[in-house]
């Protein structure tokens, strides 16, 4: 699987290092402030993107939750959870979007 950022993301973190570093950090404290393993973490993360119509959120969350060692399976049943929550167009949409990180991997 690819760990290439998309370009805005490269750019920022290529021109603005301090607040990259920054924001990395404040990423990593917040993974370690609770109770929840890995896994856990990273459908939670995926489902919030969901949630909030984040296109490139989920993306993310896609790649870091395969790396993490969620399967595909595990990945698209968040998107199926959200039918009842924010309904069948918007749990297609994130289908659209799981698909699209699970056909990026390498």
């Amino acid at each position: 699987m690819s760990n290439k950022l998309p370009p805005a993301v490269e750019a920022l973190r290529t021109e603005h290092a301090d607040v990259w570093q920054a924001f990395s950090e404040l990423g990593d404290r917040c993974h370690k402030a609770g109770p929840l393993d890995e896994k856990t973490r990273r459908l939670v993360k995926l489902a919030l993107a969901i949630g909030a119509g984040l296109e490139g959120g989920s993306h993310s969350a896609v790649r870091n939750a395969l790396a993490s060692g969620l399967n595909p399976d595990e990945i698209r049943h968040v998107a199926v959870l959200a039918i009842t929550t924010l309904g069948l167009p918007a749990s297609i949409r994130a289908l659209t979007w799981i698909n699209d990180g699970l056909t990026q991997r390498d």
